[in-house]
């Protein structure tokens, strides 16, 4: 039998040989000779990115911010082998040169609440020009502002809290409740951090801009503690000091909101001990990122992380002495 050379074919040929034998039946009178024409003005604009699904007998939706750009992923992972970075990324087909993140806030309706997890950047653009999109998101997603009953904070950086209050000073939620750890809030909304030389400035003054004017409606949330119905906080600190995650319980079914635990869906779950560019205490973040993965890979909890490809949700396994991210197909078989 003659073996398959793969090196025989190539695009040119092959596009070569299609124009070929389209020749034939054009010449032989078999093709229409005109063509018709059916033009359309490209339109530049893309929908606003929800996704409905079911955790038990909550009703979940994903609604997107938007992406951030961070830069490079050298950049993002300094301790990190450049080779290692850089093979990892051409595998997955990713770019070289920037490492965009989807922001993926959460909302849940539990039949008794209307709960957001997390709530992007508002509209600055310190991390490119894409994000600040959650309001129309929600819209999109048949939800107004004004009837949240409650926003759950995963931790205070920028692309987690500064759309709780809008350019003008109002907030977009007035009628909820916020929820975040004390230590979290305590650190980036200290005073004396904005005299800081590097980010933290920055993002100590969005918090404060964001955070200040609810501080009578703040509840601290503790490690363990069922905040709302089926949803407890869990202590995962080291990408900031308080930072935490979700466990979503609902008639036997639970899933995992991550938050910032996890960025990168392929960097860090094949190297979870590289250290963030942005964590607080890389050495604490690598610590919590190994606990989690290996809490999550033998419960197989269905993982929703803030980062991840929209709409983020999908599974860890183990791979050798790491792990892989398997992300769930988007079920549109619901409604």
């Amino acid at each position: 039998m003659t073996s398959f050379n793969r090196n025989v074919f190539s695009r040119r040929g092959f596009l070569g040989g299609a124009a070929a034998s389209l020749a034939l039946p054009a010449a032989a009178g078999l093709l229409p000779t005109g063509r018709a024409h059916a033009a359309a003005p490209l339109l530049g604009t893309q929908v606003p990115a929800w996704y409905r699904f079911k955790i038990g007998d909550y009703e979940a939706t994903v609604v997107s911010d938007g992406p951030i750009i961070l830069g490079s992923p050298q950049d993002q992972f300094p301790s990190a082998d450049p080779a290692v970075v850089a093979n990892l990324v051409k595998g997955d087909f990713l770019p070289a040169d920037n490492t965009p993140l989807e922001q993926n806030c959460l909302v849940l309706n539990t039949g008794d609440k209307l709960v957001l997890i997390d709530t992007g950047m508002g509209s600055d653009q310190m991390f490119g020009p894409y994000s600040g999109r959650l309001m129309k998101s929600l819209a999109a997603a048949g939800f107004k502002g004004e009837q949240f009953d409650a926003v759950v904070l995963t931790h205070a950086h920028c692309d987690h809290c500064w759309g709780i209050m809008d350019d003008d000073g109002n907030r977009n939620f007035p009628n909820a409740q916020v929820y975040i750890s004390q230590a979290d809030f305590d650190f980036w909304t200290d005073e004396a951090k904005l005299g800081a030389n590097d980010f933290v400035k920055d993002f100590v003054a969005g918090a404060r801009r964001n955070l200040l004017p609810n501080q009578d409606r703040l509840i601290y949330v503790k490690d363990g503690d069922e905040i709302l119905p089926g949803i407890q906080a869990i202590a995962s600190p080291g990408h900031t000091v308080g930072h935490t995650s979700y466990l979503i319980t609902s008639n036997g079914e639970t899933a995992l909101f991550v938050g910032d635990v996890v960025h990168h869906y392929k960097l860090l779950f094949e190297n979870p001990a590289w250290e963030f560019a942005f964590d607080s205490d890389p050495a604490q973040a690598a610590q919590t990122r190994l606990r989690v993965f290996d809490m999550a890979s033998k419960d197989e909890l269905p993982l929703i992380g803030y980062h991840f490809p929209f709409p983020g949700i999908g599974y860890i396994a183990p791979q050798g002495n790491a792990y892989r991210y398997v992300p769930r197909p988007m079920d549109f078989t619901f409604g």
